[in-house]
């Protein structure tokens, strides 16, 4: 095959690829809010019961920023293998480790049956997950897009932006009917187990459908050809800088919107605007719900105009609407705030179906999964920190009815700028570069 050779068709379907693609993200977004919202209630009594409620607490969520530190780790390791051993073995593994390291968090043992052991593995767990979400979101993205045609290639970019919606559905629902069904007394004994757990069932069914496509016809043309870099990781700082910047800014408003909308308004809601939690986790699933629809709806747009308008359009529509959006949300009525998370979740959602597309055509193939893996992870670090960053901003503005506006208003103005520059780039071609070439045999 030649270089302006087209990639011979896949003998898996498209839409069974995507299908396994959307499966494996929504096991990895399952996995994590679970422990988001695991981490709230029950990580500091049951794991660090020695250092009482602030001291447990504090802990509890320094377990869930220590899985976003160590994404730009997994995002290396796994945008490697990704690189050189393939897309569909890379992924194998990381919904692998995710799944078994989830499972065993429903097998810990708590500070009262082991003392300090349960909190020393539950951290090394947490490791284990985020380092895993490091290699999972680009892999997806190039397992969907890489065997669909050009012509497609964005809306199936968007497929895999479900498995968001689905793991946040699932792990609310979840939560809501254990916290109506369970007395306190058997949450706390034995009931936190059983989301964790149900982790394993989950893993089977992505591993079998991931297990059953087939490679990728870019990657095995880059193999065939043999284009793999030996160092992936720095050959895309050497050629592509601008455009991971331009990557790392595009993915801030839809990863950031979520953090900001998912953890820190519904607390501010709680504490400062007189909220249930479960009316706002209600109101989460409800915008999760039209997530479902919305997002293959821009996907579809993303193909007429491109993913990078589609991204702009996004974020230019989040700017428009963040101050008036919170400043109605201060009147604390339950239709105003499902109203909120709708209008404030559709915009920042269509930024976030279309970014994988937008970042699919920044990257040539030959180390696009190192590069997608990376910008994102680096983006997904920055947005763990925002929810706390919000905090500080309200406590400085004596939690003003603007503050978290100020913070949406800059994820959207980043983004916006980010989409404009990705817009103005030429597209990468799917055979494009002069990398570094190392004799490596076509069979993998």
């Amino acid at each position: 095959m030649t270089a302006a050779a087209a990639p011979s068709p896949s003998t898996s379907p498209t839409r069974r690829v995507a299908w396994a693609s959307m499966v494996g993200t929504s096991l990895e977004s399952f996995d994590f809010y679970v422990f988001a919202y695991f981490s709230a209630f029950f990580v500091g009594p049951l794991f660090f019961e020695p250092l009482g409620e602030v001291g447990g607490t504090t802990l509890a969520f320094l377990g869930i920023a220590l899985a976003f530190v160590v994404r730009p780790i997994g995002a290396i390791i796994f945008g490697y293998m990704g690189d050189r051993l393939g897309r569909r073995a890379t992924l194998l593994w990381t919904v692998a480790i995710m799944g078994i390291a989830t499972g065993l968090i429903g097998l810990l043992p708590t500070y009262a049956q082991a003392g300090w052991v349960g909190a020393v593995l539950l951290f090394v767990l947490r490791i284990a997950q985020g380092l895993s979400l490091g290699g999972e979101w680009g892999g997806s993205i190039l397992l969907a897009t890489e065997h669909s045609s050009p012509v497609k290639r964005a809306f199936y970019a968007a497929v895999p932006q479900l498995g968001s919606p689905v793991g946040s559905i699932l792990s609310a629902t979840l939560f809501i009917v254990m916290t109506l069904v369970l007395p306190p007394e058997a949450l706390a004994e034995w009931g936190w187990r059983v989301p964790f757990l149900l982790a394993i069932p989950l893993l089977l069914v992505s591993l079998y459908l991931r297990w059953s496509i087939t490679e990728t016809p870019v990657f095995e043309s880059v193999v065939a050809e043999n284009r793999r870099d030996r160092v992936p990781f720095v050959t895309m700082f050497r050629q592509r800088p601008v455009a991971i910047l331009i990557a790392i800014g595009a993915a801030l408003l839809g990863i950031g919107s979520y953090s900001l909308m998912n953890t820190y308004t519904i607390n501010y809601g709680v504490e400062s605007l007189g909220f249930s939690f479960q009316d706002l986790l209600i109101a989460t699933t409800i915008g999760g719900l039209l997530q479902l629809v919305t997002i293959p709806l821009f996907g579809a747009w993303a193909n007429r105009i491109g993913s990078a308008r589609v991204v702009l359009w996004g974020a230019l529509g989040t700017l428009l609407i963040t101050f008036p959006m919170y400043f109605l949300l201060q009147f604390a009525t339950f239709p105003i705030l499902v109203a909120t998370m709708i209008v404030g979740g559709i915009l920042p959602t269509m930024s976030w179906a279309a970014l994988g597309g937008l970042m699919n055509d920044l990257f040539p193939d030959h180390f696009r999964y190192s590069a997608l893996s990376f910008s994102y992870a680096l983006a997904a670090t920055i947005s763990g920190f925002i929810p706390s960053l919000t905090f500080e901003l309200g406590k400085a503005s004596s939690f003003a009815w603007w503050h978290p506006g100020v913070v949406l208003a800059v994820l959207s103005g980043v983004t916006l700028v980010a989409a404009w520059a990705a817009s103005r780039r030429k597209r990468e071609p799917e055979f494009s570069g002069a990398p570094e070439r190392d004799e490596i045999p076509a069979a993998v």
